[in-house]
């Protein structure tokens, strides 16, 4: 104990602390059971949830309904990732005398669950990234008590969506203790910082992830921590796919910055284009009569305001679509979506005060002349970003373009700083996915090792045992040989003597 704590969180770190064993000992099929209660208590919660979302955040009760789905959905392959076994990476060494460095004793590796975790909430996903969005689920699954800190965003509509997994984990058997909400961000600060926590996990901006990131990392013990942070997300079109296809392209443009109100960590915030305004006119099709969107809070629609006046004063930059912002008595800002243009060289010139992520429906247009090293763009401008994108006409596409080499080039620059490339689509559509990446190198998040959509998650919130000689009574079930729950083993072979190295002689 760090002496730090109120006594409600003191009782509430304690419950997690004295859950962990247990809940990390439950077998994966009842812990699965427990997460698919949640998930089909969450959508038999679903209209009285959407309600109370609805009226905290200014989000449309369809934008919020397909959020509920995607968070059922995401609990449930979590579920489904529990009974298959393959995230314990479970791997077997047998004895082998004959090994090429000497006799190998039996070794056995699996992961196994870190213990309470700690999750921050965001604002702009009162679901899919709040109190049981992607973070929540992966540690559940992974079988780490679990303490939300509720987004001050939205605290009733929190409350509420703690209430129903509360009571159906509770009833599906799961050790008391395992799931809590706390409110404030000193009671946040105050829990990541108790020594009983041992990860966590955020989705929000850059300045309150880096604090969170440094106080986990200056603990005396420090601790693994995943934060998701800021992302621009930046889109290369080439002539060929304006010519081909430039309508639909500047459509979909246009629904991706104004969705949600851009309030997306997705949303592509730089798109290069061949100089010329092809597009512009398809753009400013597209965005008439697009309604105004409230953004989530007053403080959100201030600093976007401020941004937004930043961008339009630089030198250079020229309204494609002006787009605007209003202000209820509340405070909160109703905004339509803003499309800027800027040559490269004006872009170059004005880098510092243009780069950074203006979180609102605002984009920018950067104007590239022909012949451009479009790879070389990517580490001039860009940090780490979740996602890079690429549009290309069909014979780039297919890879008989002259000029392929130079796109592939532009491929591999983005692949160094993104963590999902995409091709002919937008990066605002994330599928829940095994195969999914959604992370990147700072200032994407905080840790590029992970991703926080997408099932592997599950391995940020375990870590890596080995067993050596164990003898059968003691080894965990996944690494036993009779394998009871019959997940996925890599078995190494015995007797080769060589070694791999010897095989490519």
């Amino acid at each position: 104990m760090t002496g730090t704590l109120s006594p409600e969180l003191e009782r509430i770190v304690a419950a997690a602390a004295a859950a962990a064993p247990a809940y990390a000992a439950t077998a994966p099929a009842d812990r699965a059971r427990a997460i698919v209660a949640v998930a089909d208590a969450l959508e038999g919660a679903r209209s009285a949830l959407v309600e109370i979302g609805a009226r905290e955040t200014g989000l449309t009760e369809a934008r919020l309904n397909g959020e509920v789905t995607r968070t059922a959905v995401q609990l449930r392959l979590f579920a489904d990732t529990l009974v298959a076994g393959a995230h314990l990476d479970a791997r077997i060494d047998p004895a082998d005398p004959e090994f090429a460095l000497g006799v190998r004793p039996d070794l056995r590796r699996i992961l196994i669950p870190l213990g309470p975790v700690i999750n921050f909430s965001a604002s702009n996903f009162p679901f899919a990234f709040s109190v049981l969005g992607g973070d929540s689920a992966a540690a559940l699954a992974a079988g780490c008590p679990l303490i939300v800190k509720a987004h001050s965003g939205h605290p009733e509509l929190s409350d509420a969506t703690a209430r129903v997994a509360i009571d159906a984990l509770a009833a599906a058997g799961m050790p008391e203790g395992v799931f809590h909400l706390i409110h404030g961000r000193e009671a946040g600060v105050a829990v990541l910082q108790d020594p009983r926590i041992k990860a966590g996990s955020f989705t929000g901006s850059i300045g309150v992830g880096r604090l969170l990131a440094d106080i986990a990392a200056a603990r005396p013990a420090p601790i693994p921590f995943f934060g998701e942070l800021g992302s621009v997300n930046p889109v290369f079109v080439t002539a060929a796919a304006v010519a081909e296809r430039g309508e639909a392209i500047a459509a979909g443009y246009v629904a991706s910055v104004s969705g949600s109100a851009g309030q997306l960590c997705t949303k592509p915030g730089f798109v290069f284009v061949p100089e010329g305004g092809a597009l512009e006119a398809g753009i400013a099709a597209a965005a008439t009569g697009t309604p105004e969107h409230r953004l989530l809070d007053p403080r959100i629609s201030r600093s976007y305001e401020e941004r937004r006046s930043t961008i339009l004063g630089t030198p250079g930059v020229r309204a494609v679509v002006e787009g605007g912002i209003r202000f209820d008595e509340q405070g909160h800002g109703w905004a339509t979506p803003t499309i800027v243009t800027v040559s490269l060289a004006d872009f170059r010139a004005g880098h510092a005060g243009l780069i950074h992520e203006a979180f609102g429906p605002l984009s920018i247009l950067v104007e590239v002349p022909e012949g451009t090293d479009l790879a070389a763009l990517v580490p001039e401008f860009f940090e780490g970003n979740l996602s890079g994108t690429l549009h290309l006409g069909a014979a780039e596409a297919a890879g008989t373009a002259e000029h392929v080499d130079e796109l592939r080039a532009l491929v591999a620059a983005l692949s160094q700083q993104v963590g999902r490339v995409l091709f002919d689509g937008w990066s605002t559509g994330v599928a829940v996915t095994p195969a999914q990446q959604h992370g990147g190198p700072w200032p994407a998040t905080s840790n590029d090792s992970s991703t926080s959509v997408g099932t592997a998650a599950i391995t940020r919130f375990l870590r890596p045992v080995a067993y050596q000689n164990a003898p059968a009574a003691f080894l965990p079930e996944a690494l036993r040989d009779d394998n009871p729950l019959g997940v996925p083993q890599t078995i190494s072979p015995a007797g080769e003597s060589q070694g791999w190295g010897g095989r490519w002689r």
